[in-house]
């Protein structure tokens, strides 16, 4: 009996540490009562963003060390060098789309961007591995 007492403590407080999913907004500002937040792209929008919009969008490659890139890409930059992305993408009002390998670090340079207030950045979970799994290619520059 204590073992499923236990048991249904355990699960009650397991499920009381689970998020949702849902992306969280972030303040731009103290001042600012419009949050920013990170928005994603999924493998085939970022596709028809490189097709039909390819200038409208800054598309920047964040992993290290560089393991190729996906066609397209306009800026190479360490997703932990925040200057570098800062100095390289003055405008926080433009569509900027970051990807690394995997996805983990272009999910921290979008967090670190939307935190510096840029509020049309765009990340790529799974970066060039979904990419490439998609059947489409990496190539190296």
């Amino acid at each position: 009996m204590h073992r499923v007492i236990w048991t249904a403590i355990a699960l009650f407080a397991a499920a009381a540490c689970t998020t949702t999913g849902t992306p969280t907004a972030i303040p731009t500002s103290q001042n600012s009562s419009e949050p920013a937040v990170a928005h994603t792209l999924s493998i085939d929008e970022f596709a028809a963003v490189l097709e039909n919009e390819p200038d409208t969008y800054t598309i920047v490659n964040v992993h290290i060390p560089y393991e190729g890139e996906i066609d397209g890409t306009d800026l190479k930059i360490a997703y932990n060098d925040l200057n570098a992305l800062a100095a390289a993408l003055p405008d926080k009002d433009a569509p900027i789309i970051l990807y690394c390998r995997s996805g983990n670090m272009s999910a921290q340079a979008t967090q670190a961007l939307v935190e510096r207030g840029y509020n049309q950045v765009y990340d790529v979970p799974g970066g060039m591995v979904a990419w490439q799994t998609s059947g489409r290619e990496i190539v190296d520059r």
